[in-house]
């Protein structure tokens, strides 16, 4: 079937993030006076933002804000110095693009901290629309996300899909009508992605663009 959209999460998908979302939450952790955690345990709580992330870390006696602002200063200070895209990230990209879908970035990351991911790796001009946790009144797996994309990109729902590494990108367009495609490669909480049940898992992300040019020269 040939498809109007295709919507991307970001951490674990596109981009490896782990090691340097693990030492943000851990220079935050110590800033309040808090252990480091294992990097393993952290890339476990990678997928709903990093707010979220770091308050699973925290014990009671801690402020969240105070932990949000400390997270949020030293993720910037970290971002793009150990992330890498994934294998024939760009290249991939730029196949889709060719087919002429729609293209969207769709993450859990709070926006300023996903459009500086991207423009660190020239990654932020294949993408039509990009959407970040804090973005709309929502965010994934709500259905009225990927849903939101597709209307303010002009595309129907059932020819459109959402490529991630989660069950929450799994469950995300599940929620809105849109195909759940994933990538076996992220991170999902340690757990294979086979158990969401997605419509499709690609081991690389080279293998999107692969069917994405058969079904749109179909």
């Amino acid at each position: 079937m040939r498809l109007d959209l295709i919507s991307f999460d970001l951490d674990g998908t596109l981009v490896d993030t782990a090691s340097e979302i693990a030492e943000a939450a851990n220079r935050t952790l110590e800033s309040l006076g808090l252990a480091r955690r294992a990097t393993s345990e952290i890339t476990n709580l990678i997928g709903l933002g990093t707010h979220e992330l770091i308050s699973k870390l925290l014990d009671r006696n801690v402020r969240r804000q105070d932990a949000f602002t400390a997270m949020d200063e030293h993720y910037a200070a970290v971002t793009a110095t150990s992330a890498v895209p994934y294998p024939r990230c760009h290249e991939t990209l730029e196949r889709v693009r060719a087919t002429g879908v729609r293209m969207a970035c769709v993450t859990n990351k709070e926006l300023r901290h996903a459009i500086r991911l991207l423009g660190a790796f020239d990654l932020t001009g294949y993408f039509d629309l990009v959407i970040g946790g804090d973005s709309l009144a929502e965010k994934k797996p709500h259905a009225s996300v990927l849903s939101s994309v597709a209307r303010v990109l002009d595309a129907a729902v059932e020819r459109s899909a959402h490529v991630g590494d989660s069950s929450i990108d799994v469950a995300a367009a599940r929620n809105s009508g849109m195909a759940a495609w994933a990538v076996s490669y992220g991170y999902n909480a340690g757990v294979p992605i086979a158990a969401a049940r997605p419509d499709r898992i690609f081991d690389e992300l080279s293998e999107v663009a692969d069917l994405m040019l058969t079904a749109n020269d179909a």
